[in-house]
């Protein structure tokens, strides 16, 4: 249990110093306005078209962190995803096959979120890219060797009885 509590604190705080790190990376937004319309897509279906600063949302800053700054928003996704398996194994770790299965939802999630960023023009876009992808093949392909081994030990013990 303190190995769980210990990994859980040391991701969470690594977590929320990226995330205000990413935040304060992100507030530069502020002072581009010919960027306003690439990279406030949640001010705009918020609020329609931006024309000043004080109409952009908080979470723009995130997303133009991600696209011209991306040190800090990749160590946040890396540090939410350490997150979500930590939390996953730490309460599924008894019963195996429903570990499989959060890990393969897991995958597709971060599928589909490489999905919706694979023509990024954006130096930051293209590593998001390619984080999520790898992710979401490194989740499936656990989930495919838990399988395998659940199995392979199914037999193994079908066949010594």
């Amino acid at each position: 249990m303190f190995r769980f509590l210990f990994q859980f604190g040391i991701a969470s705080i690594l977590l929320l110093i990226s995330t205000v790190a990413a935040f304060y990376e992100g507030s530069a937004i502020v002072d581009n306005p010919w960027e306003w319309k690439y990279s406030t897509p949640f001010s705009q279906f918020l609020y329609g078209e931006v024309n000043s600063n004080s109409s952009i949302s908080q979470l723009d800053y995130f997303i133009y962190a991600v696209k011209f700054q991306p040190t800090f928003p990749v160590i946040m996704v890396i540090s939410s995803l350490y997150l979500l398996i930590l939390i996953g194994y730490h309460f599924l770790k008894p019963q195996h096959k429903r570990f499989a299965y959060y890990l393969s939802f897991l995958g597709g999630v971060l599928f589909l979120l490489s999905y919706f960023i694979f023509n990024s023009p954006t130096f930051g876009g293209q590593i998001f890219f390619y984080i999520w992808l790898v992710s979401g093949v490194l989740c499936i392909v656990t989930a495919v060797i838990i399988t395998y081994f659940q199995i392979s030990n199914r037999n193994t013990n079908n066949i010594t009885n």
